[in-house]
């Protein structure tokens, strides 16, 4: 049986290799580990105006979508404008990356969205974000040192029942966490499936329909493709394979 193919969104950044500077299709190698470990096969893909308008092209190719991490999301994408602490968006990879979101879950392809990805997946359904947490909780716990994981470990609490719960197969999850944005509105068809312990802010989102074999869309604000302990990519992977079995 060949291997479920994974499409994993990447960043545009400006990126520094051997004598090179040069703005680059960006994508951390942790999250080619991951899908490479379950058995996937990774496809790159970099924000592509005609996909934007029109995603069934990549969706045709791929068995699964992973929405990866990155810079802040533009508020105008969910209708707010920037505030103070909104930097680095690119406009580019929003657009493209809601369109590949919506098309994959109307085909349902099973997508996983991790921390901006997560986001992501909300702001595709309609949902809003809080543009900096500390604003709304008083603190930075979610971010401790910017560009590392260093001591951003906490738990977070998973509905019992739920595929976030069933994907990390537990329902107390450590977790590693940069992010300073997070869920506000909820978008239309999700449910929150995981809590910080930290301050009770969303930390999963799902679809409402619950888990299936066939049927996986999941957000995680924190970052399982840094963690080899992690499950949870593994059963994103595990759900695109199933899905390629004619019923």
């Amino acid at each position: 049986m060949t291997r479920p193919v994974i499409g994993i969104c990447a960043a545009l950044e400006q990126a520094r290799w051997s004598v090179w500077d040069l703005h680059a299709a960006l994508l951390p190698r942790n999250y080619i580990d991951a899908v490479q470990r379950a058995g996937g096969l990774v496809v790159m893909l970099p924000p592509d105006q005609l996909l934007a308008e029109d995603p069934v092209e990549a969706l045709e190719l791929i068995d699964g979508l992973i929405l990866a991490g990155g810079a802040d999301i533009a508020p105008a994408t969910y209708g707010h404008r920037a505030g103070p602490h909104t930097t680095g968006t690119v406009p580019e990879r929003d657009a493209f990356e809601v369109a590949l979101t919506r098309g994959a879950i109307e085909r349902d392809l099973a997508v996983l969205g991790i921390c901006r990805g997560m986001q992501l997946l909300n702001v595709a359904c309609g949902g809003t974000l809080v543009q900096h947490l500390p604003e709304r909780f008083g603190h930075h716990e979610h971010r401790r040192v910017v560009g590392s994981f260093d001591g951003a470990d906490h738990d977070v609490v998973l509905t019992e029942g739920s595929l976030a719960a069933r994907a990390a197969g537990e329902l107390v999850h450590a977790t590693k966490s940069h992010h300073h944005q997070g869920i506000d509105e909820l978008g239309e068809g999700l449910v929150v499936s995981g809590v910080s312990t930290l301050d009770e802010l969303a930390e999963a989102i799902e679809w409402a329909g619950g888990p299936s074999d066939r049927h996986f869309v999941l957000g995680v604000q924190w970052h399982p493709e840094a963690d080899a302990r992690s499950s949870i990519v593994g059963a994103m992977v595990d759900a695109a394979a199933r899905a390629r079995v004619p019923e």
